[in-house]
């Protein structure tokens, strides 16, 4: 089947580098899509920086870059986004702001990379939901919301996909044990939340040949909240 090729949206965050490590250490070729750029990267690892995946230009622009240094594409994780705190009275213009940052980027770069993922014979879009978007709390409406459609987005496209090589699944990630989120909640145990290698783990999963009998599944990753 030769190399596999991977691009990672968000792949200079916290679970964006543990998903470029375990991708590397299955033997993956490596892509990091990502807004931020300049940033160091392991050998052989191609940085598509600069990159504003809420708009479809440029990200049609970058999966072109991937298959023109990798010759294919065979799987992408959508791991782009963001999370904001507000609770709907008093907000401002939040709902918007993660429409875009998680589900236009997911729908973007998903588009943008299709073409290339039916070409391969294991074709797979893995995406990143939340296990708080099932049912939403105080502060979580906009999150949750935008979540809530990646995880629509992800069964209706891995059904409009079936007659194709193409595979899509999300995981649905509590909270993941990330410096920002031990500063947010300092009296919290850590050790209970989801660690970023375990979730790149469930990621990398999805995303390889084995998993092909799975297709529009919302796989929880909740460690022991």
């Amino acid at each position: 089947m030769g190399e596999r090729v991977v691009a990672i949206t968000g792949g200079h965050g916290v679970l964006g580098r543990a998903a470029v490590e375990a991708a590397l250490a299955q033997g993956l070729k490596v892509a990091v899509i990502d807004h931020a750029s300049g940033h160091a990267v392991p050998e052989g690892v191609l940085e598509v920086g600069g990159v504003d995946l809420t708009d479809a230009k440029a990200a049609a622009q970058a999966m072109e870059a991937v298959v023109a240094r990798f010759g294919r594409l065979d799987a992408l994780l959508n791991i782009a986004g963001g999370f904001v705190w507000q609770a709907v009275e008093g907000g401002g213009d939040e709902w918007d702001w993660m429409h875009a940052l998680n589900l236009k980027t997911t729908l973007n770069a998903s588009r943008a990379a299709l073409a290339h993922l039916k070409a391969s014979a294991e074709g797979r879009i893995v995406n990143v939901g939340a296990h708080g978007a099932l049912k939403a709390a105080h502060g979580m409406g906009a999150y949750a919301a935008s979540k809530s459609a990646v995880h629509r987005l992800t069964e209706a496209l891995a059904d409009e996909l079936k007659s194709t090589s193409v595979t899509v699944n999300a995981v649905l990630p509590s909270i993941i044990d990330t410096p920002a989120n031990r500063a947010d909640m300092p009296d919290a145990d850590p050790a209970r939340w989801v660690a970023p290698a375990d979730l790149a783990a469930a990621i990398l999963f999805l995303a390889s040949p084995e998993a092909r009998a799975i297709t529009g599944a919302l796989v929880p990753v909740t460690g022991r909240v």
